[in-house]
């Protein structure tokens, strides 16, 4: 079996809320059998600039060469991350936030047209870790994760998906973005259009004034999990033109 070429990129895949490292395990399956180097990262989410560091540190200990890819809220860490990271050649968002210097995720999900996601959050509490303060984070209601997040999966795969998620504190999303990674590096996008979390509007807008090389697919905000092969392909296409 050919091994992948030791000095050719590593694709760093970061998820988006409400989800895990985990969701990109189709996409991650494809890019091994394509001899690819693939680390999906886990990241807190309890908060845009602290995932950022969390983000950057980790692929700033990957030896050669990265490929960042962000799904959703993800794209807002790589573009955050990426900005000094000297061995990221180039960013993927999937569905993804191409966030601008101080935009904040918050104003920009108020908004969009197609985005049902608000209506969908609810509020719970979690331990700050200092004495008995609390913060607020949020979850996708159950009921509405399926039209939500995964219109075009089987009912029963995106039920598992909205029982299985992780939260994400609500202050990550009303922190300003820092300095954009996409000002200084080649982007990629894909743009589904029947995305109703991040809001298809939203990232289309945001992938066109990164400067991104979209396609758009017929699908929702889960498409890496959906059409991995389509997610798959623009990564690879995004992998031969930095390597």
């Amino acid at each position: 079996m050919t091994e992948p070429d030791p000095g050719s990129p590593t694709v760093v895949l970061v998820h988006g809320a409400f989800a895990d490292a985990g969701s990109w395990a189709a996409v991650v399956e494809l890019l091994l059998a394509a001899k690819v180097k693939v680390q999906a990262l886990a990241i807190p989410m309890r908060g845009l600039a602290s995932d950022s560091v969390y983000v950057a540190s980790a692929i700033s200990q990957i030896d050669g060469p990265v490929l960042a890819v962000g799904h959703s809220y993800g794209g807002a860490v790589i573009s955050n991350a990426c900005a000094d990271a000297a061995n990221v050649v180039g960013l993927v968002f999937v569905n993804g936030f191409a966030t601008e210097l101080d935009e904040v995720l918050s104003a920009v999900e108020g908004t969009s047209r197609d985005s049902a996601l608000g209506p969908a959050l609810v509020t719970r509490q979690y331990p700050t870790g200092s004495g008995d303060e609390t913060a607020v984070e949020l979850y996708v209601n159950p009921a509405d994760f399926n039209d939500v997040f995964g219109g075009d999966l089987p009912e029963t795969q995106a039920s598992v998906l909205g029982a299985s998620q992780r939260p994400i504190a609500a202050a990550a999303f009303d922190e300003k973005s820092s300095v954009p990674a996409w000002k200084t590096l080649p982007s990629w996008a894909v743009v589904a259009t029947g995305d109703k979390a991040a809001g298809t509007d939203i990232t289309l807008s945001q992938a066109k004034r990164a400067g991104a090389d979209i396609i758009e697919v017929d699908g929702s905000h889960l498409i890496m999990v959906s059409q991995p092969q389509v997610v798959t392909d623009h990564i690879l296409k995004a992998l031969r033109s930095v390597s």
